[in-house]
């Protein structure tokens, strides 16, 4: 990758290229930072697995690497976890030695009270509270695949999860707090159990103060009844269990799916090196600072980031129940950062919009003091110029977008601040991380010049972390990712690579429209309407048209306190769109709305009010915040003469 920025004051062309000359030596001595049992002597075995294995012969844990390492190095008192809920008016700082405490009794619980051995699933379906971090530590050290499901999911696609992962034991609570709504858990969960044709042996349930539940007898064990009864024998330690560095470590569903869901596997020691390695020279983070990620354990940010890679680094890791607005306001964020000193977030595009548009003018950001922050980092989505320009300019410090998915479980492009940072170009990830060969290809597999719009792919094989398989479907993972561009793996969005090296993802594959011939980037309108003086969040789709095959429709959030007629944005916006891009864009359509429907991780359904738009059957998507938006939506369409 031949990145034409300043190499004097970053080291990143120096390590990409050193990568580059032997992947093995580099991951190798990545290996070294990590605590094996048995030191792998084979760094990737290419005839293994699907596409390869790494660390093939190695044996570690997950749970010593991030909890007893660092109590055994003495630092058992330094502050793991930081539990902060706006939500319940509560917090809980918990140290490493008490995080010992706590996993090896819930493993001693799975392991004794209700017979969980190594291989064993085990799904969560738990709200943002210590305990489900402790259940992720505690199957991690016995070696039972853990398999989080978003609490709150609804009770056919956790019926789904439930019929492929078939768990011996599933670990929930009696509720979940979004916001000021008390989710009731317990009836999902039933639900769930009752439709799945799996049924779990046992189910252990954290009861909330919030909202109590009936256990269901035979089946259902209370959590602190577990606990007081395992403290006799929970005294005495339990070892954590030795597996092998190819051995699962969790499952983790893509959202959406329909039908079988696509469970991605996390292998123990390749997800150890690269997570680890991660948190320096990407994050430029140091041992026993205090890092937020700002997501869910529901998804994959939650699980590399609030849980595995900070812990394996002995960081401090902030768990936090809240929203960024409405917990109690805009200012939120900014009140955790300072009161915690947080050196570095990482958080959701869309979260930032969401403080913009009701703090345009950051007055609340002025109340706190975050001389101790040094990064913003946005990823989950694509990051509008407008809205990187509004944080960047309102922190006075990097923000910094990055690219990556469920499947990779970190980051395929980004700025290493670690390694020094490169030249922010808005609108761009940066470039390719060390393990990923990153490619531009068309339809028929063949690279694609510089700058040119393409499907972006990486070149097998994938580096540590990334995904070795779907959950026990390898030719579904062969369909799914490697089948379509031969040698490759498809990451399903589009983009290209600029003269600099520099990546643009434009948005999934099928978000480029078809204009007449011409292939457009939605992803690309949107940066343009984000622009708007007036626009707080968009989404830009495109919807069938006779003429044309597809045309480009603007759906519109404006910021909070604009008062000015809907019509004459919508033609301010178009008029936009016709200026920075031109009339190729066939761009004639803006509508405002109140909101735009999203998912509980905050992206856009974009899919949805496509069929909506396009007269095509849709189901309510499981992974939807607020099922009323898409009324809102429909509303707005028809009295535009689109859609429904």
């Amino acid at each position: 990758m031949d990145v034409k920025t300043s190499a004097a004051t970053s080291r990143y062309p120096e390590v990409y290229a050193r990568w580059q000359r032997d992947p093995q030596g580099f991951w190798g001595e990545a290996a070294r930072d990590v605590a094996w049992i048995k030191p792998p002597k084979t760094v990737f075995d290419p005839n293994a697995g699907v596409y390869g294995r790494w660390f093939p012969d190695g044996v570690c844990n997950t749970c010593y690497n991030a909890v007893d390492r660092h109590v055994e190095a003495g630092r058992g008192e330094q502050a793991a976890i930081i539990y902060d809920s706006p939500v319940t008016n509560s917090k809980q700082t918990i140290t490493y030695a008490a995080l010992q405490t706590k996993t090896e009794t819930l493993a001693g619980i799975l392991r004794h009270t209700f017979g969980v051995k190594k291989g064993d699933r085990v799904i969560l379906y738990m709200p943002m509270v210590p305990e489900a971090l402790v259940a992720m530590l505690a199957c991690a050290r016995i070696g039972a695949v853990h398999s989080v499901v978003f609490g709150g999911f609804a009770p056919k696609e956790l019926a789904t999860r439930i019929d492929d992962a078939k768990p011996k034991v599933i670990v929930s609570a009696s509720c979940g707090l979004e916001g000021a709504r008390v989710i009731a858990y317990k009836p999902l969960l039933d639900e769930a159990i009752n439709l799945s044709k799996h049924k779990p042996e046992a189910c252990l349930i954290l009861q909330r103060p919030q909202l109590a539940c009936e256990l269901t007898p035979g089946r259902d064990h209370d959590w602190q009844k577990a606990w007081d009864d395992a403290l006799v024998w929970a005294r005495n330690v339990l070892e954590p269990e030795p597996m092998l560095a190819t051995d699962p470590l969790y499952i983790l569903y893509t959202s959406g799916t329909t039908g079988i869901p696509k469970g991605v596997v996390r292998d123990n020691g390749g997800h150890l090196v690269a997570l680890k390695w991660s948190m320096k020279n990407i994050y430029d983070i140091d041992p026993g600072e205090t890092w937020w990620a700002g997501s869910d354990i529901g998804w994959v940010v939650g699980h590399s980031y609030i849980v595995y890679a900070p812990l394996f680094h002995g960081c401090t890791t902030v768990l936090y129940e809240g929203k960024p607005v409405g917990t109690p306001d805009a200012g939120a964020f900014w009140r955790v950062i300072a009161e915690h000193k947080v050196a570095a977030f990482f958080t959701a595009p869309t979260a930032f919009r969401a403080i913009k548009k009701e703090d345009p003018q950051g007055k609340l950001f002025t109340k706190y003091d975050l001389s101790k922050f040094r990064t913003l980092f946005l990823a989950g989505e694509r990051a509008d110029p407008d809205t990187i320009v509004w944080a960047r300019d309102l922190l006075n410090k990097p923000v910094i977008d990055h690219w990556w998915q469920t499947e990779t479980g970190w980051t395929i492009a980004g700025n290493p601040v670690g390694l020094g940072q490169l030249p922010v170009k808005l609108g761009s990830p940066t470039v390719p991380m060390p393990g990923y060969d990153l490619r531009v290809v068309d339809d028929a597999c063949q690279e694609v010049k510089r700058g040119q719009m393409g499907s972006l792919v990486v070149k097998l094989p994938l580096p540590p972390s990334c995904l070795p398989t779907l959950w026990q479907q390898d030719e579904r993972m062969k369909e799914s990712y490697l089948a379509e561009f031969p040698g490759y793996y498809k990451t399903a969005d589009a983009g290209f690579i600029d003269q600099d090296g520099y990546v643009f993802v434009m948005g999934r594959t099928d978000d480029i429209i078809n204009v007449a011939g011409h292939r457009l980037s939605t992803g690309g309108m949107e940066e343009v309407l984000s622009a708007h003086r007036d626009v707080a969040e968009c989404a830009v789709l495109g919807i069938k048209d006779d003429l044309k095959g597809e045309v480009p429709c603007g759906f519109i959030v404006l910021k909070a306190g604009v008062n000015r007629p809907p019509e004459e944005i919508e033609r301010e916006c178009v008029q936009l769109v016709r200026d920075k891009i031109g009339p190729v864009a066939a761009f004639k359509l803006a509508i405002v709305v109140n909101r735009l429907p999203k998912t509980r991780s905050g992206k856009i359904l974009r899919g949805t009010i496509k069929k909506m738009a396009d007269h095509e059957p849709w189901n309510m998507p499981a992974t939807i915040d607020d099922p009323a938006v898409l009324e809102e939506i429909g509303a707005a369409m028809k009295s535009k003469g689109v859609g429904v």
